[in-house]
C-alpha cells in the first residue's frame, strides 16, 4: 500500500510540479534569437541586445551592429563585407571564418572571442580590443601591422591586447 501510495506522489509531482519549474526558467532564459542561413544585407541591428544571438551561414553584408551588445553570439561561415561593428561588444563570440572585408571594428570589444580563419581585408580595426582571442598567428600578424588606437571602453590599446611587438 505504501508503494503504490509513493508511486502516486511521485506522478504527481512529476505532473504538477516539473513543468511549473520548466516554465519558470523559460520566463528567466528566453531562447536565443535565430538569424541562421538569413539575408540580413542592411539590416540595422545598432544598440541592440543580442546576446547568445546565432548568425551562422548569414549574408550580413553592410549590416550594422554600431553598439550592439553581442556578447556569446555565433557568427560562424558568415559573410560581414562593409559591415558596422563600430563599439560593438562581441565578448565571448564565436565568429570563425567570417569575411570581415572593408568592415569597421573600431573600438569593438573582441575579448575571449573566437576568430579562427576569419579575414580581416581592409577592415578598421582602430581600437579595437582583441584580449585572449583565439588567432592563427597569420591573423595576428596581419591585424599588428595596421592595429593603432586604444579602446574607449576597456582602456585597452589595440596593439598590446593583440600581443604586438
Amino acid at each position: 500500500m505504501k508503494l503504490r501510495q509513493l508511486a502516486a506522489f511521485l506522478l504527481a509531482l512529476t505532473i504538477f510540479i516539473l513543468p511549473r519549474a520548466a516554465q519558470a526558467q523559460s520566463k528567466y532564459y528566453p531562447p536565443p534569437l535565430s538569424f541562421s542561413n538569413a539575408e540580413l544585407t542592411r539590416r540595422d541591428f545598432s544598440g541592440q541586445t543580442l546576446r547568445a544571438a546565432e548568425f551562422s551561414n548569414a549574408n550580413m553584408d553592410l549590416t550594422n551592429f554600431s553598439n550592439a551588445d553581442l556578447r556569446g553570439a555565433i557568427m560562424s561561415a558568415s559573410v560581414m563585407t562593409e559591415a558596422n561593428l563600430h563599439g560593438a561588444n562581441l565578448t565571448n563570440a564565436m565568429i570563425d571564418q567570417i569575411k570581415f572585408t572593408k568592415a569597421d571594428l573600431s573600438d569593438a570589444i573582441l575579448v575571449e572571442t573566437i576568430l579562427l580563419r576569419s579575414t580581416f581585408d581592409e577592415a578598421d580595426i582602430t581600437g579595437a580590443d582583441f584580449t585572449d582571442a583565439i588567432m592563427d598567428g597569420a591573423q595576428v600578424k596581419e591585424l599588428c601591422s595596421k592595429a593603432s588606437g586604444i579602446n574607449s571602453q576597456t582602456g585597452i590599446s589595440t596593439r598590446d591586447s593583440l600581443g604586438c611587438r
